[in-house]
């Protein structure tokens, strides 16, 4: 086996380890907020909303920073060590006795998974150029994956105490840190390495700086309003089903699995049939259509067994999230691959501190005692009105056809 494929191997294994972990927890933070904030199920999502904001300003102000500094020190050892602190601070949060320590935990948290812009500049450092975006897609199929297992252990172990799930995401993630000391080689050769710049490494320098190649500062508008539409599932999914259908978080967990099989099947299998087949441009655009579709249906849907209806609709409209990375990724140098995987982690933490306020707000006010309007799915339109302005947005961008 090559080395590079066993650097790609570690890097998939890792985005599946960090989804499970994140699965691990969605299912339970319901349940967790309401214990810690003495509140009720609308407060909590706004609570919840708020963790998430914080969450995210630490991705954007470190996204560039990890991405840079892996071009400059390597791979290997920014992503060993934020793998550490990730197992530390899921610890934290498991033994958290107030909201309040929560929300250091979720500082560390932010810092830490900015490590997925360092493990995206891998899979752009062994890729041919024709290939970035099918093994793009791939990294979303691992974090579908971890997504089928992540939720369902989840819900398991939250039948024994709203807590245990985040001791099970300290142990995964300490077990993948060990798997990468011993098979993750440095993809950063001589001719990719360069030095380390506060201009780059701060996310409002990167952006003046890729924004200057063609066509880019309309993609990253269109990476952010990709984002702050599809934000709406993992922000408001267990709330919204607790609200309107009253499951409980096992049944929120399986419905979170199944959402991450059909995840996997989308980005990791049809991904690679589509784009060479229609390009990069025109899946994209296929992807926020049925995004559109997806959100009203979710919206407006009575019954709970609907939902698994509809959710292969939504999965479906995710081949636009790999297709849009190959887009952007086609247009930088190899030696840039870091520092574009760090500005896109960024503008998706943009959008993490803005979509969670503003989702969390909505389902707060169409569901709080007294509102003159009683609607749970109001998140789901407004993710339907960013998708709508992607499209609009990504109009403007000249397609690239496949070679060959």
């Amino acid at each position: 086996m090559t080395n590079s494929r066993l650097a790609v191997y570690f890097v998939l294994f890792t985005v599946m380890l960090d989804a499970i972990g994140i699965g691990l927890i969605m299912p339970v933070m319901p349940q967790l907020l309401l214990e810690l904030g003495n509140a009720d199920l609308s407060r909590a999502a706004v609570w919840g909303g708020v963790l998430s904001s914080v969450f995210a300003v630490m991705q954007f102000g470190f996204g560039p920073m990890l991405g840079n500094l892996s071009d400059r020190f390597g791979r290997r050892p920014i992503l060993l060590i934020s793998l550490f602190l990730m197992c530390v601070d899921y610890l934290i949060m498991g033994f958290a006795g107030s909201i309040w320590v929560l929300f250091i935990g979720r500082i560390v948290h932010g810092i830490t998974a900015a490590n997925h812009s360092t493990a995206a500049a891998v899979i752009a450092d062994v890729s041919k150029p024709e290939n970035k975006a099918a093994n793009f897609g791939l990294l979303g199929a691992a974090f579908g994956v971890g997504f089928i297992m992540g939720p369902l252990l989840g819900g398991l172990l939250s039948e024994w105490s709203v807590r245990a799930p985040f001791f099970g995401a300290a142990v995964l993630v300490a077990i993948n840190m060990v798997f990468g000391y011993f098979v993750l080689i440095e993809t950063v050769t001589a001719d990719k390495r360069r030095p380390f710049r506060w201009s780059r490494a701060n996310p409002f320098g990167a952006f003046r700086a890729l924004s200057a190649l063609p066509g880019q500062a309309r993609m990253m508008v269109v990476v952010f309003l990709h984002e702050m539409s599809f934000i709406v599932y993992p922000v408001v999914w267990a709330y919204y089903t607790l609200e309107r259908y009253g499951w409980d978080a096992k049944m929120v967990g399986i419905s979170l699995a199944f959402f991450g099989f059909l995840l996997a099947l989308v980005q990791g299998g049809l991904t690679r049939v589509l784009v060479p087949r229609f390009g990069e441009y025109r899946v994209t655009v296929f992807g926020l259509w049925i995004n559109v579709l997806a959100f009203v249906l979710v919206a407006f849907n009575p019954l709970g067994w609907l939902v698994f209806v509809f959710l292969p609709l939504t999965t479906l409209g995710e081949v636009s999230s790999p297709a849009i990375q190959g887009i952007m990724s086609r247009a930088v140098p190899n030696d840039a691959q870091g520092e574009l995987q760090g500005i896109v982690t960024s503008i998706r933490a943009v959008a993490m501190i803005i979509g969670p306020l503003l989702m969390t707000g909505l389902f707060s006010i169409f569901t709080r005692e007294g509102t003159q309007f009683y609607f749970p799915g109001a998140p789901f339109l407004m993710a339907m009105m960013f998708a709508l302005a992607a499209l609009v947005v990504l109009a403007g961008v000249k397609e690239k056809r496949p070679a060959g």
